[in-house]
């Protein structure tokens, strides 16, 4: 098994439309915070998005450890493996700030970069690959 490193944090709010009637986090909303937390990394990245191409959930999976109520402000880690030809696998820890120890949930979400009008995987681009090996960007290096 590879080894995990850290590659991003989002702090999130929940929202009083996050809670159930039970007056906790609906269990659904938390894929919504690993889907922010992952579109926000992606958004820290030099990406060349290109229309019709880019990453698909093709698997995801949550471990509920303790209930979050509202108010309170999410810290969710995100974690990642190096990459093989078009997918890689992210996780996720989601804290409660100011209690740090604690870990309300763990996930998983398996990412494949795709062709949509194909619907076939294609290869990852060279700024994700680099990222999730935690490698530099190549198009922030220069050369002398």
């Amino acid at each position: 098994m590879n080894e995990r490193r850290h590659i991003h944090t989002a702090r999130i709010p929940v929202r009083w439309i996050d809670q159930d009637t039970f007056g906790h986090v609906n269990n659904a909303t938390y894929f919504t915070y690993f889907e922010q937390t992952r579109v926000d990394w992606l958004a820290t990245l030099n990406v060349d998005w290109q229309r019709g191409v880019g990453p698909v959930v093709v698997h995801a999976e949550c471990d509920y450890k303790r209930p979050i109520t509202y108010p309170a402000l999410l810290e969710i880690t995100m974690l990642s493996e190096p990459p093989g030809r078009s997918s890689f696998h992210t996780y996720y820890e989601i804290r409660v700030e100011g209690d740090p120890d604690t870990v309300y949930a763990v996930g998983k979400a398996t990412m494949v970069w795709v062709d949509v009008q194909k619907g076939r995987p294609v290869s990852l681009p060279d700024e994700i690959r680099h990222a999730l090996a935690g490698l530099p960007d190549p198009a922030s290096t220069t050369t002398r």
